[in-house]
């Protein structure tokens, strides 16, 4: 779906904050990610950059692939350029952010991209209800979003 303006962002992201483990909860469907479950990213920063490290499982098989990200200036680090493959770079937006930084929604300016990211490897209907209201309401189509399987433990 191609848009006339580009997609706000959230004002501001503490990179701090945003570091850590992301779980997978919905996604807009990617080749590159067909056929995987127990998604996550794991951010970390480094001198200049943001290291990603994303994982899955596909055909019973760990996946992983290592790229860097970059933040955009005079973006409040909600827009960050993310580069897996040299020299290819990919918008990587946050648009919708929990302010404790529970939950994460990312996409790219023209909304051909979704994630839907949270802490934890599976998230309650109470809180993914109102993510999915927002999107809808700004253009998203919820019918094309992938849900995520997600068989992931984790201790609390």
């Amino acid at each position: 779906m191609k848009r006339n303006k580009e997609i706000d962002v959230v004002p501001y992201v503490e990179i701090d904050r945003y570091a850590g483990v992301w779980y997978e909860i919905g996604r807009y469907p990617h080749w590159y990610e067909r056929g995987a479950y127990n998604v996550s990213a794991e951010y970390s920063s480094k001198d200049g950059y943001i290291e990603v490290v994303n994982r899955c499982e596909r055909l019973n098989k760990h996946r992983e692939i290592k790229g860097k990200a970059y933040i955009v200036p005079d973006s409040g680090n909600a827009k960050l350029k993310v580069e897996f493959r040299w020299p290819f770079k990919g918008n990587y937006w946050i648009i919708d952010l929990d302010e404790n930084y529970q939950w994460a929604v990312v996409s790219n300016p023209s909304q051909t991209n979704l994630w839907i990211l949270y802490r934890k490897p599976t998230i309650a209907n109470e809180v993914l209800r109102p993510i999915v209201y927002r999107l809808v309401n700004r253009g998203f189509e919820l019918a094309k979003v992938h849900w995520t399987k997600q068989s992931n433990t984790i201790e609390e």
